[in-house]
């Protein structure tokens, strides 16, 4: 399944509920499941951004719907990448001209 890693900001209202984060993050591991996903890992960051997670999805699409699913809830907001590791970058290179 391809890997997506995603950027996390708290909202305003993410802060001010901070003290929910643990529990708000375990159910967002389960969602990421029920939407076909694997969580590989979750951090608690400083700096520009609030948390950061790696994933893996099925797809583009169902990577898509679970950070928008997590940014309605009003607590995140999220920046979403597609990763890819050295061998599959490899064979992206390989088909260059």
């Amino acid at each position: 399944m391809p890997t997506y890693i995603s950027l996390y900001k708290w909202t305003e209202q993410g802060v001010k509920n901070v003290k929910d984060a643990p529990a708000r993050i375990a159910a967002a591991m389960k969602s990421a499941e029920a939407m076909g996903g694997k969580t590989i890992a979750i951090y608690v960051v400083m700096g520009e951004y609030d948390l950061v997670g790696i994933a893996e999805f099925p797809g583009d699409e169902a990577a898509v719907a679970y950070s928008l699913a997590l940014s309605s809830l009003g607590n995140v907001r999220t920046t979403s990448l597609k990763a890819f590791t050295p061998a599959e970058f490899a064979e992206i290179v390989k088909k260059l001209p």
